[in-house]
């Protein structure tokens, strides 16, 4: 859900997805002088309470002098920028966001102008597209204050789990249990197959009448071994098969297609594997199309990968299952498969990046391929973001590493672009913060594991491909993958987009935490602090994008 609106010269514009509400303002330039800040008071009318957000900076004047990450009130203590995010957000509340622009002097602040909007979050699971992001966070501040340095595992009454899943462990349950006995099917594509809560669930989906059928990948001792004990542990080796044929690729596929009497009827997919790794640790989504011609293509889709072709057989079979669109995607869901014969399917997902006009987001597990380099290098979108789990994707040599992040910092150093790079806190000398920790359950991708890619997400026409692909030329032209399409969905850009935003805003501060070393937080500023968000500056563009300013 969006709102916008402007009282005076002042300027608010707000987003809903479910767990984050974003905030973007704007004020006049010439309304800037003596500006301290701004104020942000929230309400839930859902839970009947009220109070101000809270940020991290003080005033050196009136510093109540709590450790480094203690919480000051905006009221006494503004924001001085022009966007703030709320990520303390509740799926389905309705709430009003009250913004003050304060003057005066840090002992004696006062409200120049302020201006409230009203806006309900969403709930994961309205419309069509139900779409669930794990926390994907362990390795923070909240999850120390909460468990302490402890494994997930060894957290009593599996709250550390559940912090973790944020809802997305549960709705693949609800998903299978949902399966009614003697009418309906699931069909199910997996790479990593082995969380066993989940494979309990899909056999008592099986015993009580559920038609279920299995592919999952077994060319390599992992994750084949893995997949085999856990299959055989939860007694369905009767519904399964397992890809062998295509040796040098993966079937990576994350799938499950809900069948009603025979006829497909709704799609589980996203980037996340059936494992504890997939769920609780490093970042994923996964998404649920409730569309019946788009089941029908999975389905489809399905049918070719249990069939185990190898890939010369295979590319012409999806290829046809799920043809490119010829230019722009068409309004609503599209389908894209792999493996295919080139990577004209890469190039077309670049192609749309890089017409966007107003920002681009991009996730990016494994390095960044050279068609999307020139994107950031060379796309016309004024507001360019990458979140990466490294700088380097798989490289054979130190030298091959060395070049690649040369190349990836020279893209960072351009104004329009804003790169983040998995990162936690590792010692509690730098600046007071508390050490964090990671699960331990991801040894390959420990931060980011998401694949998914936002083309104006602010506008009437949004387009949101996310799947289980990395935008790579081994996604498209060699593995096993599935990639959809979402054009002019504003209620699913607007989740895509604030969970976006959650995770990048949370790696880029601990980046930043650990290059500035052991020297403490700046003090807010009494001075012009305001002018570069204004002019010809990377500020000013991050401002006009969330305030929607022209």
């Amino acid at each position: 859900m969006r709102t916008t609106k402007s009282d005076g010269g002042l300027k608010l514009h707000a987003v809903a997805g479910s767990y984050v509400v974003l905030l973007g303002w704007t004020l006049p330039i010439e309304d800037c002088d003596g500006l301290m800040g701004f104020s942000l008071h929230r309400t839930d009318h859902t839970e009947d309470e009220a109070y101000f957000l809270s940020g991290q900076k003080a005033f050196a004047e009136t510093d109540p002098g709590f450790p480094p990450g203690m919480p000051h009130s905006t009221r006494d203590h503004p924001i001085q920028s022009f966007q703030w995010s709320d990520y303390t957000a509740k799926p389905g509340h309705r709430y009003t966001y009250r913004l003050a622009a304060l003057k005066g002097d840090p002992r004696n602040l006062v409200v120049h102008a302020q201006i409230e909007v009203t806006i309900t979050t969403e709930a994961p699971e309205d419309g069509d597209h139900d779409v669930y992001f794990n926390r994907g966070v362990a390795g923070s501040q909240a999850y120390v204050s909460r468990f302490g340095d402890r494994k997930p595992e060894s957290v009593p009454n599996n709250a550390a789990f559940d912090w973790l899943s944020r809802g997305l462990v549960e709705a693949m349950a609800s998903f299978i249990d949902g399966c009614e006995g003697g009418r309906d099917g699931l069909r199910i594509a997996a790479y990593e197959f082995h969380y066993p809560p989940i494979l309990a669930r899909i056999k008592a989906a099986v015993d009580r009448g559920v038609d279920v059928e299995i592919v999952h990948d077994a060319r390599k001792p992992f994750p084949r071994d893995v997949n085999r004990a856990a299959v055989a542990a939860a007694g369905l080796d009767g519904v399964v098969t397992e890809r062998l044929a295509f040796k040098s690729a993966l079937q990576h596929n994350k799938f499950m297609v809900r069948l009603r009497d025979g006829a497909p009827e709704s799609v589980w997919t996203g980037g996340a594997n059936v494992s504890e790794g997939g769920i609780f640790g490093q970042s994923n989504v996964a998404h649920v199309v409730e569309d019946p011609g788009i089941a029908a293509s999975f389905f489809e889709y399905w049918k070719i990968l249990t069939a185990d072709p190898t890939g010369d057989a295979a590319r012409p079979m999806v290829e046809a299952a799920s043809p490119l669109p010829d230019g722009e995607p068409p309004v609503g869901t599209t389908p894209i498969f792999s493996p295919r014969a080139s990577i004209d399917a890469l190039n077309w997902y670049a192609n749309l990046a890089r017409r966007a006009r107003g920002g681009l987001m991009m996730t990016f597990a494994f390095g960044m391929n050279d068609v999307f380099k020139e994107v950031y290098r060379n796309g016309a979108a004024p507001f360019r973001i990458a979140l990466m789990e490294k700088a380097s994707g798989p490289k054979e040599t130190p030298e091959e590493i060395e070049a690649e992040e040369r190349e990836i910092q020279r893209l960072r150093n351009m104004p329009e672009n804003t790169f983040a790079i998995g990162s936690l806190i590792r010692t509690n000398r730098i600046d007071g913060w508390v050490k964090e920790r990671l699960t331990g359950l991801n040894t390959h991708v420990r931060y980011i594991h998401n694949k998914f890619m936002l083309i104006d997400p602010l506008s009437d026409d949004p387009i949101v491909v996310a799947g289980s692909a990395n935008f790579s030329d081994a996604s498209t032209r060699k593995n096993d993958e599935n990639m959809i399409v979402v054009r002019g969905n504003k209620r699913v850009a607007d989740i895509y987009l604030g969970e976006f935003m959650r995770l990048y805003t949370h790696h880029a501060f601990r980046e930043s935490v650990t290059f500035r070393g052991a020297r403490p937080p700046k003090p807010l500023r009494t001075d012009d602090w305001w002018r570069d968000y204004f002019g010809d500056t990377a500020r000013s563009v991050r401002r006009r994008f969330f305030a929607q300013a022209a």
